[in-house]
């Protein structure tokens, strides 16, 4: 069954967790990449009568990071980074979506740690899905970049051979899936 490109219906969209994925990638040792995602968060999507009048939110749970390897996520939650503790939640608040014909920039306001700056995240519209039990899904992919230092995750490691051990450079990539609430 081929899928039409059919705007969401204005109202509330909520983000099917399990079916929606909040990743980043990041270098480690000056080329390699370490992959990663958050597993806990909650979306909205308020659709509008157009990209103009419609906004998300986000809230991510700071301690849900998972990269795959224990020890480096009990570090990512620490101090050194996000100090998950002191800071439970990373949350994104649209302040624009503009409509570029195919493609969506979504700014707004990124929240880690006590920092707030602007990101725009380049999205895809992939349009209005049912899944087999009849649920009405909208469908969405998107990716920004982001300089983790920026948000005061500072902490690095020099390397022997030059270099660090921890890029600056984060790359986010989000594929969502909203059901109307």
């Amino acid at each position: 069954m081929a899928h039409t490109i059919t705007k969401p219906a204005p109202g509330i969209w909520t983000f099917d967790p399990a079916h929606t994925s909040v990743g980043f990638t990041v270098k480690h040792l000056m080329a390699a990449k370490v992959r990663g995602s958050f597993k806990s968060f909650t979306g909205t999507i308020t659709q509008g009568e157009d990209a103009s009048s419609t906004s998300v939110t986000v809230s991510i749970d700071a301690a849900s990071i998972d990269t795959g390897a224990t020890d480096r996520d009990n570090h990512l939650r620490s101090g050194d980074f996000f100090d998950a503790e002191t800071y439970p939640q990373i949350a994104f608040e649209s302040t624009s979506i503009t409509d570029r014909g195919g493609e969506f920039e979504v700014t707004g306001d990124l929240t880690i740690k006590d920092v707030t700056k602007p990101v725009t995240l380049t999205m895809t519209y992939g349009g209005l899905m049912s899944d087999p039990w009849g649920n009405e899904k909208a469908i969405f992919s998107g990716e920004t970049k982001i300089n983790r230092e920026d948000f005061g995750l500072t902490w690095n490691q020099a390397l022997e051979a030059g270099g660090w051990l921890v890029g600056k450079e984060v790359s986010i990539e989000v594929e969502v899936q909203a059901a109307k609430a």
